[in-house]
């Protein structure tokens, strides 16, 4: 049997075999630098393997970001939490939590793809994607959270996804970009949280409010958190 006729046979198998060479390539080699030959070098295949499922590099790379998309939506589809509030906030860290130098070249490798998404609109609706399901994620908990009372009636649900979807991206790239921060920015977003969101006689603790270590950790460098897939994570 040929190589190609095993990926075919192999279906699901051979898809996911090439969807994690092609993160393995992406965290060693970046964007611009990939090709097919990468991917197929981190995996047990060929490139006219490869080629026999995509037909150009970018053709790949769209699938991987819709195996992201799959990924991340699975991993936070659902969020513990005794509250609407504390679940907004653990949903939050869990997002920016990842860490170690795997997490940093991917998300080092995974901004150079949204530096496309101006040129490539293919690119940019499958990175829409992922930020509609953070919107829709944090407008449905800010909404359980004014049914429940944990939220003040007159927040705005939509206008707080929209805030909290671009704080998650701002972070994210100000992290592979420059650095992480030094705790300031969970301090104001938690802060934002206390005083734009929580209803005034809401019974409800922050992480943060009972122990100063989680207060002073930055949502960026979270060393003691589970890791996301997340290199799925902030797409």
């Amino acid at each position: 049997m040929s190589e190609t006729t095993s990926d075919a046979a192999g279906g699901s198998d051979a898809q996911e075999a090439i969807m994690e060479a092609t993160y393995r390539a992406l965290c060693a080699r970046g964007y611009a630098d990939l090709t097919m030959q990468d991917i197929a070098d981190e995996s047990d295949r060929s490139k006219a393997s490869l080629h026999y499922h995509y037909d150009t590099k970018e053709e790949l790379l769209l699938s991987f970001l819709d195996h992201l998309y799959a990924s991340f939506t699975d991993e936070f589809a659902e969020t513990s939490g005794t509250d609407a509030v504390d679940r907004l906030v653990t949903f939050v860290d869990e997002i920016l939590c990842q860490d170690g130098e795997d997490a940093e070249a991917f998300q080092t490798a995974l901004l150079e793809i949204k530096a496309q998404a101006p040129y490539v609109d293919a690119y940019r609706e499958e990175l829409e994607r992922v930020d509609a399901f953070v919107r829709d994620r944090v407008r449905e908990m800010v909404a359980e959270g004014i049914d429940e009372g944990t939220v003040r009636a007159g927040v705005d649900p939509d206008a707080t996804a929209a805030f909290v979807a671009t704080l998650i991206v701002g972070v994210n790239t100000r992290r592979v970009s420059i650095g992480g921060t030094d705790g300031t920015t969970r301090d104001a977003f938690i802060a934002y949280v206390r005083e734009n969101l929580v209803a005034p006689d809401a019974d409800v603790v922050i992480d943060g409010d009972e122990s100063g270590d989680d207060t002073d950790a930055d949502v960026s460098d979270e060393t003691d958190a589970d890791e996301t897939t997340g290199q799925e994570g902030g797409a």
